[in-house]
């Protein structure tokens, strides 16, 4: 009887599920990336539709369940203040440290505690190792004069029912020698709200009014007293010199020492809130307006619930038209009309299928969501503040600004009305916030708002993002395959498998290493980017430059350096140097990688800045391909690739960028060449995280973009 021979070889183990998942995106990455970048800028564009309204999650606020106490008593000690600060002249030499005295003896007579605050504003200068902080360095220069100083006025009412260890901050923007009718009624309204704060019982919480020395900026002056807030430093007035600061002196001499008057640095519990109120003279012609304001450094906002009991008070108790800041342009552009009209369209045909579909909304509001998202997206991609609230998220303090915009001017006879008005709202918010027992945590503080009462959460609008960027990994991977000639396709047939000899694993081992060769260029043209980066540090310091002359000469700079990185190392990232097969979709594949992992880092420092980065630089690096090659194919395709690339590299380059924007939403006669530098240069005194974005990945990338096209293969 024969043997029957037994198959004793071990069959080969087939790759995992997600192994295979993972080959088959990667084999199929054009068509990957064509539907998702697709549906990336869909998404964005369906952003306003996809809107929730806003809600108040934390019931403790309880906003307007309380009747207001605030009285006509309380207006009439604010015009009595203001009745006195005009009888000052504006302008003389003693006019601010009597406005200073007066506000003082206004504040103790009520039974609060005042003191003041000396500050140094410094000027914008260019820190390359600041980013991520204050933009104030807080070192103050010796052999400063006593004019050069401001003078903050502070007053703290100690709350009857708290233990001092937590606080609220309501700021009030004055120049003490202007005499300003706008700002003298921000005085006044505070003033009134304090007034009233110092008599109730329901007060858990410090109340802080800081009236900032705006005379140097109002952003300073209250950053200056933040940070000696938070910093264990005690410098009141106490620590100048009397015999050379006179008018210090004097501040100090017609004091009355029954008063609750301190030279020292004074402080109270850990801030939950802080309130900036402004008073604009804007003669609104239909309703009195309030302007919220939130945005601060790099992107960050207060908790949307503070928002949302402003927005609530005003419009529902005190009848403010609540506004925030949109791009106007945006408003009478035919495609955004167009494209409102279609959504509205397409909701109108889902609640018909089912009316359950809560798709859709009317084209005029979907107009002006769009134009206060973009508004939204673009003051936090810029990472500066909108006003001097910024300076309390510095400190993780939920703060936002209250600009009031009377319907007629500040010195009509509806002043009382108005006061009145603007007190009461005030004195909600205070209201609410006193009732928390922990600081705003509940709800969102990543949120872009479509208006003042509608917002999108991270968690929408993080999509849009995620798709853009989904197709670089797979792109990468891909282009490294090819370039390296590694077979993607999984194989069913296992029948008589070849073993891989010696040489080709050499041969593979040798080919997953030249990565390395374009991870060295990729390497040195960050490092240029680097350079330019410093570029302006140097640049700032040339004497009576204007705007014009230094963008001129940063330019020429950064293509002087450029030039001489090309010279150095021309025979590796020279375009015109002879190359290997598939060295510039290695190239290719690794600038896609750094554009990914710097997209991805910028997310978490500023995701509004992350998510106009890759609205720009991912469709110019996933198109990017030498276009030798497009000429040489000659057909239609790879015609219209060229001129898509073209238009690409043209319009991701940052100055195009900046240009385009400003046509877009402030028109072509907006245009000024000194701008661009004007731009940049706010971003590094504001201490930007954009800027490093800019200068450390959008800019090397582009280069590395415009070097893949230009080669020669």
């Amino acid at each position: 009887m024969a043997e029957t021979k037994v198959d004793t070889e071990t069959p080969k183990m087939k790759p995992r599920p997600i192994v295979r998942l993972g080959i088959f995106l990667i084999s199929h990455s054009l068509i990957v990336s064509v539907v998702c970048c697709t549906a990336g800028v869909l998404a964005l564009f369906l952003l306003p539709v996809l809107a929730k309204n806003t809600y108040i999650s934390e019931n403790a606020l309880m906003p307007g369940s309380a009747s207001s106490m605030l009285s006509n008593y309380d207006i009439s000690e604010a015009n009595r203040l203001a009745k006195d600060l005009s009888r000052l002249s504006p302008g003389s030499k003693d006019s601010g440290i009597e406005s200073r005295r007066l506000l003082a003896m206004y504040m103790s007579d009520l039974g609060a505690e005042v003191s003041y605050h000396k500050f140094l504003p410094q000027p914008s200068q260019f820190h390359p190792l600041h980013f991520f902080s204050s933009p104030d360095s807080g070192i103050i220069a010796e052999n400063i004069s006593c004019s050069s100083y401001g003078i903050n006025t502070i007053g703290i009412i100690r709350a009857p029912r708290g233990d001092g260890k937590e606080a609220i901050v309501l700021v009030t923007p004055y120049n003490f020698g202007k005499n300003d009718p706008s700002e003298t009624l921000s005085l006044t309204t505070a003033y009134s709200v304090f007034s009233l704060l110092t008599r109730v019982t329901w007060l858990a919480k410090d109340i802080i009014w800081l009236v900032a020395d705006s005379t140097y900026g109002e952003y300073a002056s209250v950053a200056s007293w933040l940070r000696d807030y938070h910093t264990p430093t005690f410098s009141g007035l106490a620590s100048l010199n009397d015999d050379i600061c006179e008018n210090i002196y004097v501040l100090k001499e017609n004091s009355d020492p029954q008063r609750k008057l301190s030279y020292d640095f004074r402080r109270a519990g850990t801030m939950a809130v802080a309130l900036v109120v402004k008073v604009t003279d804007k003669n609104e012609l239909w309703d009195d307006t309030l302007h919220i304001f939130a945005e601060a450094s790099n992107g960050q906002m207060p908790n949307l619930d503070l928002i949302n009991i402003v927005n609530y008070l005003a419009v529902h108790r005190q009848g403010f038209h609540v506004k925030v800041q949109k791009f106007c342009s945006l408003m009478d552009k035919r495609w955004l009309e167009i494209l409102g009209n279609t959504f509205e369209l397409l909701g109108k045909l889902a609640r018909s299928l089912n009316p359950d579909w809560k798709f859709g909304i009317p084209g005029a509001d979907y107009i002006e969501g769009t134009a206060t998202l973009a508004s939204s997206l673009y003051y936090q991609a810029l990472g500066i503040p909108t006003g001097s609230h910024g300076a309390f998220r510095d400190f993780q303090v939920d703060a936002i600004t209250l600009e009031i915009s009377p319907k007629v001017s500040s010195n009509n006879a509806r002043r009382n009305e108005f006061i009145l008005q603007g007190g009461r709202l005030i004195e909600g918010v205070i209201r609410s916030v006193n009732n928390l027992l922990e600081k705003f945590h509940q709800s969102f503080f990543l949120y872009l708002l479509t208006s003042p009462s509608k917002f999108v959460s991270v968690g929408v609008y993080m999509v849009a993002f995620a798709l853009l960027v989904a197709p670089l990994p797979l792109v990468a991977a891909s282009l490294y395959a090819d370039a390296n000639g590694l077979d993607l396709g999984i194989k069913t047939d296992q029948s008589s498998p070849s073993e891989p000899t010696v040489s080709d694993e050499m041969d593979i081992s040798f080919k997953t290493w030249k990565w390395l060769k374009a991870a060295k260029e990729v390497f040195l043209v960050h490092a240029w980017g680097l350079v330019v980066w410093l570029l302006p540090l140097y640049i700032c310091q040339i004497p009576d430059c204007s705007p014009t002359t230094s963008l001129v000469t940063w330019v020429l700079l950064s293509m002087l350096s450029l030039l001489m990185l090309y010279l150095i190392l021309g025979y590796q990232i020279s375009p015109a140097s002879r190359c290997q097969k598939g060295e510039w979709a290695m190239l290719k594949s690794v600038t896609i990688s750094a554009v990914f992992i710097g997209l991805l880092l910028m997310s978490v420092v500023n995701f509004a800045t992350a998510e106009i980065g890759a609205m720009l630089m991912v469709p110019t690096c996933l198109m990017a391909q030498p276009l030798k090659l497009d000429i040489r194919t000659g057909n239609l395709r790879s015609s219209l690739r060229a001129i898509c690339n073209l238009f690409l590299v043209f319009i991701a380059f940052p100055p195009v960028a900046f240009f385009a924007s400003k046509v877009i939403f402030e028109g072509a006669d907006s245009i000024n060449v000194g701008d661009l530098w004007n731009w940049v240069e706010s971003l590094w005194a504001w201490n930007s995280a954009t800027y490093i974005y800019i200068g450390m990945v959008h800019l090397p990338c582009w280069v590395l973009c415009l070097h893949i096209l230009l080669h020669s293969c």
